[in-house]
């Protein structure tokens, strides 16, 4: 069976225009693979903690040798990690603050990055574990940054999953939404015809 993993990342949860083009592409997809599972998390409803020395050391501990506390730490990651394998499509709705991504996605990226689990290094350099998976990504920008110098969002975002092993990653660009009402329904109209292209 097919499964899609949707993460929203906007402040505005559902309501925020990157969401609303990741739940447009999601409900155009499901109407061409009904039988497919769709698994949606919200990670402005349901932040996850910032990663911080606790959680690292549960990370990074050996197995046998984590408290109970470490396990149930241990346990949340894994959940996620869980989620995202099962997947074979991600589904990442991003708007841009300052630049740079929400913290809550840089949140969730450091609870799914495990060395042994998702990612491992070899003679040759890092490896990904999650492998063959296709990534599409509705980037919400109120300004114009694509292909730009200022657009870290596009860089990172890939880099960090080509690093877990998803390496077919595509960016949907819906850019100006604060330069104008005519230019802010032009850009969502391509995105949205994009995106209907994507999901056939």
């Amino acid at each position: 069976m097919k499964a899609l993993l949707q993460l929203n990342t906007s402040l505005f949860s559902t309501a925020g225009q990157s969401s609303q083009l990741a739940d447009q592409f999601v409900a155009a997809w499901r109407a061409n693979n009904p039988d497919a599972r769709v698994i949606a998390r919200d990670l402005a409803s349901k932040p996850l903690p910032h990663l911080d020395a606790e959680r690292f050391l549960a990370y990074t501990a050996r197995p046998d040798d984590r408290s109970p506390r470490q396990q149930a730490l241990v346990a949340e990651s894994d959940a996620l990690i869980d989620e995202i394998r099962q997947a074979n499509l991600i589904v990442l709705g991003l708007p841009m603050y300052n630049f740079g991504i929400p913290s809550t996605l840089k949140a969730y990226f450091d609870h799914i990055a495990r060395a042994g689990i998702t990612f491992r290094y070899t003679a040759k350099g890092p490896e990904g574990l999650l492998g063959d998976k296709k990534a599409y990504v509705f980037a919400a920008r109120g300004g114009l940054y694509a292909g730009t110098g200022r657009d870290s969002q596009t860089t990172y975002v890939s880099d960090f999953l080509a690093f877990v092993g998803i390496g077919d990653v595509e960016f949907v660009y819906a850019e100006g939404l604060n330069m104008g009402e005519h230019r802010k329904q032009a850009a969502l109209a391509d995105a949205r015809q994009r995106l209907h292209e994507l999901a056939a």
